[in-house]
Parts: C-alpha cells; sequence; structure tokens
C-alpha cells in the first residue's frame, strides 16, 4: 500500500516517481478523491499502468501541492469533496490561464445528471459515473491524453479559419478579428475539427469518435456542452456552429 501522508487535515496518497515504460517518463496523473477505498484502487490501477500518480482526499492538499510541483498532466476530480467541492475546484483551475488546457475527468455519482452538466458546462474534459471500472479509467485517460498532445485531426494545415475566427495551430492560438480566445485544449480541439470540415455536417458520433477519440456509449451531452461554452467563448462569431437538428454540428452556412 502506498504510504499516507498527512496534509493539512486532509491526506495525501504519494505516488511512485519512477514509473518509466521503455525508457519514456509516463504521463503523472493526481487524483482528488475523499473515498480512501476508492483513491487507493484507482492509484493502484494507475501505476500497474506504468503512469505516475498522486491521490489527494481534498482540494486543500491537491492546490499546496499544486504550487510546490510541475502541473500534472491529467486530473482526476470527484464532485462531492470536503471543503471545496469538485466544481469549486474545476472553476478555480479553469479561471487560471495557468491551468485553461489542463485535462481533467470528473467523478460523479450516478443520478447527479445536474452535476455532470455544471462540471462540462464549467470545462470538464471527460467524467466518469460511479461506480466505475478501472479498465474503463485507464481507457479515459489514454484517449484524454491522446487527444490532449493536439496532434492536428486529418489535416497538414497550421492553420485553419471561416469567416473572422483564425486557429494557429503551430501557436495554438485561436483569434476571432484579431482578439485572442482563450479555449480548454477540448474547445480548442472541438473548434479545429470543425474549422477544418467547414461547410460539412458532422455527426455527433462523427464528432466524438475525432475529438474525444473514443465510443462515448451514446451519450451526447458532452459534445452539446462543448459547443455551447465555444459559442459563449467565440461571442457572435459563435453563431457560425450551426446545429443541425437531429445529426449533429457543422461550421458554416
Amino acid at each position: 500500500m502506498p504510504l499516507i501522508l498527512q496534509n493539512g487535515w486532509c491526506t495525501q496518497s504519494q505516488g511512485n516517481r519512477r514509473n518509466f515504460l521503455r525508457g519514456e517518463i509516463m504521463a503523472n496523473i493526481w487524483i482528488v478523491e475523499d473515498d480512501e477505498d476508492i483513491r487507493e484502487i484507482a492509484l493502484y490501477a494507475l501505476r500497474s499502468a506504468n503512469f505516475e500518480a498522486m491521490g489527494f482526499e481534498c482540494g486543500s492538499g491537491f492546490f499546496a501541492e499544486l504550487e510546490n510541483t510541475a502541473t500534472p498532466d491529467l486530473v482526476i476530480l470527484d464532485i462531492m469533496l470536503p471543503g471545496d467541492d469538485g466544481l469549486t475546484i474545476l472553476k478555480k483551475l479553469r479561471q487560471s490561464t495557468n491551468y485553461q488546457t489542463l485535462p481533467i475527468i470528473m467523478l460523479t455519482a450516478k443520478s447527479s445528471e445536474h452535476d455532470k452538466v455544471k462540471g462540462l458546462d464549467i470545462g470538464a474534459d471527460d467524467y466518469l459515473t460511479k461506480p466505475f471500472g478501472v479498465m474503463e479509467l485507464i481507457s479515459r485517460i489514454k484517449a484524454l491524453l491522446r487527444r490532449s498532445s493536439f496532434v492536428p485531426i486529418s489535416s497538414n494545415s497550421q492553420e485553419h479559419s471561416y469567416q473572422n475566427i483564425r486557429l494557429n495551430h503551430e501557436r495554438r492560438i485561436v483569434t476571432v478579428d484579431s482578439e485572442t480566445i482563450a479555449l480548454t485544449f477540448k474547445e480548442y480541439e472541438l473548434l479545429q475539427y470543425l474549422l477544418i470540415n467547414a461547410n460539412i455536417v458532422l455527426s455527433r458520433d462523427k464528432i466524438l469518435e475525432a475529438v474525444w477519440g473514443y465510443d462515448y456509449e451514446g451519450e451526447s451531452r458532452a459534445i452539446d456542452m462543448h459547443v455551447k461554452r465555444l459559442r459563449q467563448k467565440l461571442g457572435a462569431a459563435g453563431e457560425h456552429i450551426k446545429t443541425v437538428r437531429n445529426v449533429g454540428y457543422k461550421m458554416g452556412e
């Protein structure tokens, strides 16, 4: 079992810092979960999959570690936590320019549809419903990390545009009328995919496969909330993203 260190009034599960695979340092995953059994099972699964992993019981320990070490590659964040809940922590992270593109997976209760929608609306990239299997957890993490590398989606071009929206992939900058727009990496990839396929109707299934990188088991809530948030951030230019009823979305008329 991993050593449990006291950090204020909540605990921190310190992971092995020497996880390598074929000579390459693996991604560093942090989980904030107050249920010790779930937290330790998740940490065990992550380390078994050759990830570096660190666990926290609450937000105070998480933010304290965040100030003292390098930013993790991905965060798993439970919603129901002592002190600041997961949604509050998520909002704080997304309000900081340092963590706007940090991949975040939310853990939600089976019946908490409102929390799922709220988390996606604030800027979560994905969510898992409890109880979940460890293989599903690892699969979601790997898919999200693949997408977070910002590899262009089916295009060799480094620039894409439609009307007054400009995306420069080399610099990873999005502008509307020359004003820079701050996006999470999922919002960025969604916009990139829409721009690459401008004036083409894209089904939800195609978007989920291209942007999320795996079958989302028919769940369309994630994409709808990301489109809503992307439109809001683009301002008036968000009207270029059209809803195609019962199908999906497209960029253009």
